[in-house]
């Protein structure tokens, strides 16, 4: 089953017209991509979260990105979670905020190589949210790299990085995204992810479906929907997915962008 999902998801990447794949929301491999000087980019967002026994939902999850010259980029990300445990009580409140910096610190244009780094700090939290489980004790440091290339008729952004925590173990990220658009108007793409904590659990990997449709200046649709491929132990995914919208704005937030 899984080696047909690929399959078909890269088949389809393969035909149809020529343009640009992205990371970033709704897919969790960022690229190097920033939105532009004085340009925001909004993302608001639901990730679902379906393991053994219950589930975890991030309603809303909120993504604010601003541009700051052409090559670097000031983010804050926070989560609104639900989560629900067969047996337990619903929990929820607000989780870990993650802002941060990116900075496209190699650039070739769009037939070239794209490089950045996009230092991030995963906040503390209160001892209420981390008893509810909804939250981690906080801080920790991520140090990812992020890199862009068309390669013949794919368009590839690959992240790789660590999580430096202030207790515990360190943690190691990859993810790969490869797409092409199917038309002007909507582009699919596939995605490979590994989220592994150094000498202890846990170790996922998922893979992923998604792709964004353009509604209107300055509005974009996001969806995405993958399962892990790790199996379903306690702590494993079996299903995930993010539904969202993405709005562009210019010239300091007083007009739509009329191109992502």
């Amino acid at each position: 089953m899984v080696v047909r999902f690929l399959a078909v998801a890269l088949l389809m990447a393969l035909e149809v017209p020529t343009a640009s794949a992205q990371g970033g929301p709704p897919f969790l491999t960022n690229d190097p991509g920033t939105p532009g000087n004085a340009n925001w980019e909004i993302n608001l967002g639901s990730m679902q979260t379906i393991v053994r026994n219950g589930a975890t939902y991030q309603v809303p999850q909120i993504d604010l990105n601003f541009g700051v010259g052409d090559r670097v980029q000031l983010t804050y990300e926070i989560p609104y979670v639900v989560q629900v445990s067969d047996g337990q009580q619903t929990q929820s409140g607000w989780s870990n905020a993650y802002p941060g910096i990116k900075w496209r610190f190699w650039d070739q244009g769009e037939e070239g190589w794209q490089m950045s780094t996009f230092p991030q700090v995963e906040t503390g939290s209160s001892a209420l949210a981390q008893q509810r489980g909804i939250a981690g004790p906080g801080p920790r440091w991520l140090l990812p790299f992020e890199a862009a290339r068309k390669f013949g008729p794919l368009d590839l952004d690959f992240e790789a990085g660590y999580y430096f925590p202030q207790h515990g173990p360190r943690e190691q990220i990859l993810g790969l995204v490869a797409g092409r658009p199917v038309t002007p108007r909507f582009e699919l793409d596939v995605e490979l992810y590994n989220d592994r904590a150094m000498g202890a659990p846990p170790d996922e990997t998922t893979l992923e479906l998604g792709g964004r449709y353009k509604l209107r200046r300055g509005f974009i649709a996001l969806f995405m929907a993958g399962r892990s491929l790790s199996g379903n132990a306690d702590g494993k995914s079996e299903f995930l997915g993010y539904f969202g919208i993405q709005i562009l704005l210019s010239d300091y937030g007083r007009t739509f962008t009329a191109e992502p």
